[in-house]
């Protein structure tokens, strides 16, 4: 079992601050960066690691790039509240590509998802041929983003006694 945080000190917060904006950094440029020798930036990059502090490297592509340019947040309320309906429901949404993040809601609806599709006639498909024929699903209720503020992947770490640390872009 992973603990559940990890006593950490503001060299380590620097680390993750760092790496959160650039996670190709080498390791030499990384320890030069956060103002530590090479040997024992890689020990705390390593148990950060271990201790599951960092889950994965991956890389952010750009949707509109890729030609993925309708963002919908969409609301999904079950039949049943019940494990057994909930756990089914969730198992349906890991095997969709197109749901980006899946939250278990507190409020009007069961699930919020944030979906991302080609446009607006692969969204009709993915909500009627997919996501409605999904066992326990009564409601469905979608919004379409008309344009991003803000898209952040780095999360606010505080140093020096919760001073938050600025991201840079």
């Amino acid at each position: 079992m992973l603990q559940r945080s990890m006593n950490m000190d503001d060299m380590d917060k620097r680390i993750l601050i760092e790496l959160q904006q650039n996670a190709r950094l080498t390791n030499v440029n990384l320890a030069e960066m956060v103002g530590l020798s090479p040997s024992p930036c890689l020990a705390r990059v390593r148990a950060l690691e271990q201790a599951g502090v960092i889950a994965r490297y991956v890389a952010l592509l750009d949707p509109q790039r890729l030609g993925l340019n309708v963002s919908v947040f969409i609301q999904v309320s079950l039949d049943k509240q019940v494990g057994t309906a909930l756990d089914r429901f969730e198992s349906a949404i890991r095997a969709m590509p197109e749901v980006m993040e899946c939250y278990l809601m507190t409020g009007e609806c069961d699930y919020m998802l944030r979906v991302v599709v080609d446009d607006v006639q692969a969204l009709q498909q993915f909500i009627v041929e997919r996501l409605s024929k999904v066992a326990g699903v009564s409601k469905i209720r979608s919004s379409f983003t008309l344009k991003q503020v803000k898209f952040n992947t780095a999360l606010p770490l505080h140093i020096n006694g919760g001073r938050s640390a600025k991201s840079r872009k």
